[in-house]
């Protein structure tokens, strides 16, 4: 891990959850004006501060000002996902020859954890030296996963304006693990991110179907709308007639990326040319969903009283392909007692 010299921790009080547990927003901030506010509600990144090419500090991410909105309005705003992000076709996988039921919560679908995953889950807080870490036991039998998982997850700031992710889980028995946080980015801090220029490393796709679950194919991005392996503004395409923007709105695909190594590995880079701000996203995992916000619809009031239409924030979950432990050919999910579950995103913002 990169040496944190000049890290700072704050934390104060967020508020009560209808259950009675108080819950804790930390402020993690360094010497370079940078600062990551973190709830220990679902593992929320609340706001991440970052300037712009004229040292303009903004708030880069969508969410919430109390605990109210991220237990009522959510939309994953910020969360930690699991036990595992993305879909999984009709909620049933089988492993170990016995078939699986978990909740339903995406139309016939499961959608990242089920209707109480990780992000909706309270977290045990610690501070270190390194940053804050998070930790969660998710009991045998939870939304329909089994074995008792124990996940831990290590939020660090270095002073290279790097926001590190680090996760770790380990099982007793036999499941299935697929982790990733589910930040809304909007390097302009309002308005929408048609505008933003999206680069993935990724030469291939994973088609869906209307549900948004994958067909099992692994198809090549070249002449179709997946393609940014050159950067292109989000809104260049997002309205021709293609049947997978149909199919989800705009984007909301799983991209095949060209390198899954042990230490993070660039995946993709975000430019705002309005205010010069640069995020370069890092991971060690084999697949990145980029997702366009194509569901917000201004019905949620975020932070200062904005309405998040239509394309107001972008995410990019470096993750294990959706629906993985129904298809054979795409990378494994399964998580054993003798292993541990291990990988690291790095967001890293700067200028030009």
């Amino acid at each position: 891990m990169t040496a944190i010299q000049t890290l700072r921790i704050i934390s104060e009080p967020f508020g009560v959850t209808p259950a009675g547990r108080q819950i804790q927003l930390f402020s993690l901030a360094n010497d370079q004006g940078m600062e990551v506010k973190v709830i220990n509600y679902g593992g929320i990144i609340t706001a991440i501060n970052v300037p712009d090419r004229n040292g303009k500090l903004d708030d880069v991410v969508l969410g919430h000002n109390s605990l109210e909105g991220y237990l009522n309005r959510s939309r994953y705003f910020g969360a930690l996902i699991g036990r595992h992000a993305n879909r999984i076709a009709c909620g049933k996988f089988v492993l170990n020859s016995v078939e699986h039921s978990l909740s339903i919560n995406n139309g016939p679908n499961h959608l990242h954890g089920g209707i109480r995953g990780f992000d909706k889950v309270v977290w045990t807080p610690k501070e270190t030296n390194d940053g804050l870490q998070l930790n969660y036991r998710s009991c045998d039998g939870e939304e329909g996963y089994p074995g008792n998982l124990d996940a831990a997850v290590m939020y660090a700031l270095t002073d290279e304006n790097e926001l590190r992710i680090e996760y770790r889980a380990t099982t007793n028995r036999d499941t299935i693990v697929n982790l990733t946080n589910h930040s809304y980015f909007n390097l302009s801090g309002s308005g929408t991110i048609l505008d933003h220029e999206v680069q993935i490393n990724a030469d291939a796709f994973i088609p869906i179907d209307e549900t948004l679950i994958p067909t099992g194919e692994i198809s090549c991005v070249k002449d179709t709308p997946m393609d940014f392996t050159s950067a292109t503004a989000v809104g260049a395409r997002i309205n021709e007639d293609d049947g997978q923007l149909r199919n989800a709105g705009g984007y909301d695909h799983n991209f095949v990326l060209r390198t899954a190594t042990k230490a993070p590995t660039t995946a993709a880079r975000v430019y705002d040319p309005k205010t010069g701000r640069v995020m370069d996203v890092l991971t060690t995992q084999p697949g990145l969903q980029f997702y366009s916000g194509n569901f917000l619809d201004g019905t949620i009031v975020g932070k200062s009283g904005r309405a998040y239409v239509k394309h107001s924030g972008c995410c990019l979950e470096p993750q294990h392909f959706p629906d993985a432990p129904n298809h054979l050919n795409f990378p494994s999910t399964v998580l054993k007692p003798a292993e541990e579950y291990k990988q690291t995103t790095v967001f890293r913002f700067s200028v030009k």
